[in-house]
C-alpha cells in the first residue's frame, strides 16, 4: 500500500524514491508482507455491525467471536502438520495433526472476547492471560498481570487483542512474550480492528511479527482512539459502558 506514494514515512523519517536505501526497502517489504487483512463479505458485515452504537452486548460478543474464529482459521493456514496412520470403521487411513504446540495469550480484558473462538480451533491450547492497560493521560501501557510460566511449554503463540489503536499495548505484550522466550516469527497477532498508525508502530518495533486483522481505520484521534472505530471493546463486551 505504501508503494503508491513518491515519499515514504519510516520511523518518523521521510525518504524519497530516488534516495530510498535498499535496507529501507527491505524493511518496508517486510512491513507490507507481515500484515494480513481479511477480505470476506461475512467478516465485513460482522465488523459493520460491531461499529453500530446500537449493537447489544450479546450481539457484540457474538460478532467478536465470529471474526476471531475467521482470523484464527486464516492465520493457521501455514501451520506445520504431522502425519499418522489410523483406522476408520472401514479401512486404514493416513491422517494429520498440528505439529507446533499452540498457546493463546489474550490481553485483558478485551482479549477474552476472542479466546473461546481460538479454543474452538485449538481446544487443548493453554491460555496465558496478560494484564496490560493504557494510561489515559500518557497513553502508555502499564503491565499489571502475567500468567506466563517460567519457561514456555509451547512453540507458537497467538496474541489476542481486539483493538490496536496506538499499538502501545500490543508492543508491550509482544515484549513480554519475546522476553519469555518465544521468537518473533513464532508469534501471530490477531486483532479485529487496527489503526494504520498503530500497525506501523508495531511493525517499526517488531517488523517480523505476523499480524492478522479484519479492518483498518486511517484516523487516530488525539486521545488515542480509532475513528470511526467501534468504541471501548472491553466495555461493550462486558456491558460496563457508563450511561
Amino acid at each position: 500500500m505504501f508503494l503508491k506514494y513518491h515519499r515514504f514515512l519510516l520511523s518518523g523519517t521521510f525518504y524519497s524514491l530516488s534516495s530510498f536505501p535498499l535496507r529501507a526497502f527491505t524493511i518496508l517489504h517486510c512491513f507490507m508482507s507481515a500484515v494480513h487483512k481479511i477480505s470476506h463479505p461475512v467478516v465485513n458485515a460482522e465488523l459493520s455491525k460491531l461499529r453500530l452504537s446500537g449493537t447489544t452486548p450479546k450481539e457484540f460478543r457474538e460478532g467478536i467471536h465470529h471474526i476471531a474464529f475467521v482470523l484464527g482459521l486464516e492465520a493457521s493456514k501455514d501451520l506445520e502438520e504431522e502425519t499418522f496412520n489410523g483406522q476408520t470403521p472401514i479401512a486404514p487411513f493416513k491422517g494429520t495433526t498440528i505439529k507446533p504446540r499452540i498457546g493463546l495469550t489474550p490481553i485483558l480484558r478485551a482479549g477474552l472476547g476472542m479466546t473461546d473462538a481460538l479454543l474452538t480451533l485449538f481446544p487443548s491450547a493453554p491460555v496465558y492471560h496478560l494484564g496490560i492497560f493504557r494510561e489515559k493521560v500518557t497513553l502508555q501501557p502499564v503491565e499489571y498481570y502475567s500468567k506466563l510460566p517460567a519457561q514456555p511449554p509451547v512453540d507458537m503463540v497467538y496474541l489476542l487483542d481486539p483493538l490496536i489503536a496506538t499499538g502501545g499495548t500490543a508492543i508491550a505484550a509482544l515484549t513480554m512474550i519475546l522476553d519469555w522466550g518465544i521468537p518473533v516469527d513464532k508469534i501471530k497477532l490477531l486483532c479485529v480492528l487496527a489503526s494504520q498508525e498503530g500497525l506501523q508502530n508495531v511493525q517499526v518495533q517488531y517488523p517480523g511479527v505476523e499480524i492478522w486483522v479484519a479492518g483498518i481505520d486511517e484516523t487516530l484521534t488525539q486521545d488515542g482512539l480509532i475513528s470511526p472505530g467501534l468504541g471501548d471493546t472491553g466495555d461493550r463486551l462486558f456491558n460496563t459502558l457508563r450511561p
